[in-house]
C-alpha cells in the first residue's frame, strides 16, 4: 500500500519554498497530497489567487522542479469555518493519507488530536519564502520575481497578478 503524506497551505502564492517542502515530503512518502486550503477564497488581498489558479501554478512549479506529477494530488479544500469538524472535512476531500505534513500549530492540533501521525516539515528561509511579503512587495512594486519559481512567474504574468493586487489594495475610502 502507497504510503501517502498531506501537505495543506493557501498557496497564495505558490513559491519556492513550497517547491522544496514538497520534495523534501516526497523523500519520505509515496504520494503527496496537496491541499489548497481556503479554496473558496480569491480577489482580496490575503487570497488574490483562486484555487484553480494556485493549483496551475502548484503544478507547473512541481514539473519544473522535477517532480512526478503521478506522485502528486492537488485538491482544493474550501474552508468550513468550524474546527470541530474540519479534520473530517479534509478526510472525505481527499484520496487517503496517513501522515499530515504541516508547520500551522492549530492544523497539527486538530489532526493530532484525531489520531494522525502529524510531521513538520523543515522551513526553507521562511523569512524570505512567505506569501504575505511576496504579495506586499508586489503591491509596493518592489522585486518579488525571484521569489517564487520561473513556472508560477509565466502563470502570474498570465493572470495579470501585479496589475490584481494593486488594483485590490487601492481603498474607496475618500483621503482628506
Amino acid at each position: 500500500m502507497a504510503k501517502r503524506g498531506i501537505l495543506i497551505g493557501r498557496f497564495q502564492p505558490p513559491h519556492k519554498g513550497h517547491v522544496e517542502v514538497a520534495k523534501q515530503i516526497l523523500r519520505e512518502v509515496d504520494e503527496l497530497i496537496i491541499g489548497i486550503g481556503s479554496a473558496q477564497e480569491s480577489h482580496t488581498l490575503e487570497n488574490p489567487f483562486t484555487a484553480g489558479e494556485r493549483m496551475l501554478m502548484l503544478s507547473k512549479a512541481l514539473v519544473e522542479a522535477g517532480v512526478k506529477l503521478s506522485r502528486v494530488h492537488i485538491i482544493p479544500i474550501p474552508d468550513v469555518n468550524n474546527h470541530a469538524v474540519w479534520v473530517a472535512h479534509v478526510v472525505s476531500l481527499s484520496p487517503p493519507f496517513s501522515a499530515v505534513y504541516s508547520g500551522n500549530p492549530l492544523v497539527k492540533r486538530l489532526f493530532k488530536e484525531t489520531g494522525f501521525e502529524v510531521k513538520t516539515p523543515p522551513m526553507f528561509k521562511r523569512k524570505v519564502y512567505w506569501g504575505a511579503e511576496i504579495r506586499d512587495r508586489m503591491i509596493k512594486g518592489k522585486r518579488w520575481e525571484n521569489l517564487v519559481p520561473e513556472a508560477v512567474l509565466e502563470v502570474m504574468r498570465e493572470i495579470k497578478a501585479v496589475e490584481r493586487l494593486k488594483d485590490l489594495s487601492k481603498t474607496d475610502y475618500l483621503l482628506h
